[in-house]
């Protein structure tokens, strides 16, 4: 295991020992590693599942791109004789960047609740709160293996680090979820660990599936590929942009955010640009502005004063189609008999975001532009996000869905697909079922 940098030193520090477990138990040939991601129907979160704990309990837990760590509740039910808490001054803390020590509040330490231990402030972006008391810990965790095509093992690692949180924190997510999978750019989040642990560049893709049938997935390492089409190696590169200030919805002072920013300098409808008050689409000395991709929102949200340039000038290319009553959260709404269909949805104007240079931009066909809210009515799945925001645009789930997206976190790049429908495929169509 090669180690080069201040972090990985760490992090080598601490996973020499767990590496040579799970080569001895598992494949040495684990390139890559993947998550089956479900949408729920009533939440419109996405929701995956992952082993954890000895004996191995399955936990559904919802995907936070942007989280900083995997977070589960602890106050109800965890049992496990793996379970191991962080002591402060540990390598383990090290590693989560926490300087926060302290003891049990209650007469008997217990599990999320030791003394001598170290805390970091794990998210629940649904109901926008940050929790101050997450305790830093360790267990089993098992996840699958694929060669990119096809599953494979599961494969267990022994020394996961995660964060213990009381059961309020669940508040808001789907029924049965137990916590969140946190993707962000950290150094405890799911994609760093597991790319330590195994080996394997610190990359990992994210396709979700616009069905609640249907799973979507998400790969972590070299390899990712839809039934006999590698997508991959059309992606457009865009860079990721580092905010300073704040980690998610509630900003910090003492951290740089791990949510994934990207430049937008521009918006197109239609091929036409709108005018936008360009100060907002930077990231500002206080972390406010730019432009953040985010499963914590089911639909994109546009400052107020983008969004009203945005809808105007949607409405204006698409005047032919009848207009009918909002339907919340959308104020845009139009009858779906009065527009017609194309293989990437329904026939409405594009909208383009436009990054580093006028050539390379995200471009939202009517799939994703366009949510179907009942059998006559559709609607732009944009909202209007108010005037004070932290970010002047967040990408949402649904403009993210049949989309395959590549982040490579060394190189601190984003490469995108735009939807897959172009490619005759979906996010769907990963095979979970023939083994490797």
């Amino acid at each position: 295991m090669a180690c080069t940098s201040y972090h990985f030193i760490l992090f080598c520090a601490l996973l020499l020992s767990v590496s040579s477990y799970c080569i001895g138990q598992n494949s040495p040939q684990t390139k890559a590693l993947i998550l089956a991601v479900k949408k729920d129907s009533t939440t419109l979160q996405y929701i995956t599942q992952i082993g954890q704990r000895t004996p191995l309990v399955p936990i559904k837990l919802t995907i936070h791109l942007g989280g900083q760590t995997l977070w589960v509740d602890c106050e109800n039910g965890y049992v496990s004789s793996t379970y191991r808490p962080a002591l402060c001054g540990s390598t383990q803390c090290t590693i989560a960047k926490v300087n926060t020590c302290g003891n049990c509040s209650t007469s008997a330490p217990k599990i999320g609740c030791n003394n001598n231990a170290c805390y970091n402030t794990p998210e629940n972006p649904f109901i926008k709160t940050l929790y101050s008391g997450g305790e830093i810990n360790e267990d089993v965790l098992s996840i699958q293996s694929t060669d990119g095509s096809n599953p494979g093992k599961f494969v267990k690692i022994p020394s996961f680090i995660f964060t213990c949180v009381p059961t309020f924190l669940t508040e808001g997510l789907a029924s049965g979820v137990k916590g969140t999978v946190g993707l962000g750019r950290n150094l405890i989040a799911l994609p760093s660990q597991l790319a330590e642990i195994f080996s394997f560049p610190r990359k990992f893709a994210v396709c979700l599936s616009s069905s609640t049938q249907s799973s979507g997935v998400i790969f972590f390492g070299d390899g990712m590929m839809l039934p006999n089409i590698d997508v991959s190696k059309d992606l457009i590169i865009t860079p990721l942009i580092t905010n300073p200030f704040g980690t998610g919805s509630v900003p910090s002072l003492n951290e740089p955010s791990s949510e994934y920013y990207i430049g937008v300098k521009s918006i197109r409808v239609n091929g036409k640009p709108v005018t936008i008050n360009k100060k907002l689409l930077g990231v500002d000395k206080s972390g406010n502005g730019g432009t953040k991709i985010s499963t914590g929102s089911p639909y994109s949200m546009l400052e107020s004063s983008i969004y009203d340039v945005v809808t105007k000038a949607f409405i204006d290319e698409l005047s032919n189609a009848t207009r009918v009553a909002a339907v919340a959260p959308f104020e845009t709404c139009f009858s779906s008999k009065s527009v017609g269909s194309t293989r990437v949805g329904p026939a409405v104007p594009t909208i383009d975001l436009v990054l580093q240079t006028t050539r390379v931009y995200w471009r939202i066909f009517g799939a994703n532009s366009m949510v179907k809210v009942s059998q006559d009515v559709i609607c732009l799945g944009f909202v209007n996000g108010g005037i004070k925001r932290t970010a002047s645009i967040v990408i949402g789930g649904y403009q993210l869905e049949d989309n395959l997206l590549h982040f490579d976190l060394a190189r601190s790049t984003l490469g995108f697909s735009s939807s897959l429908l172009f490619h005759q495929t979906t996010c769907a169509n990963f095979n979970f079922t023939t083994k490797a």
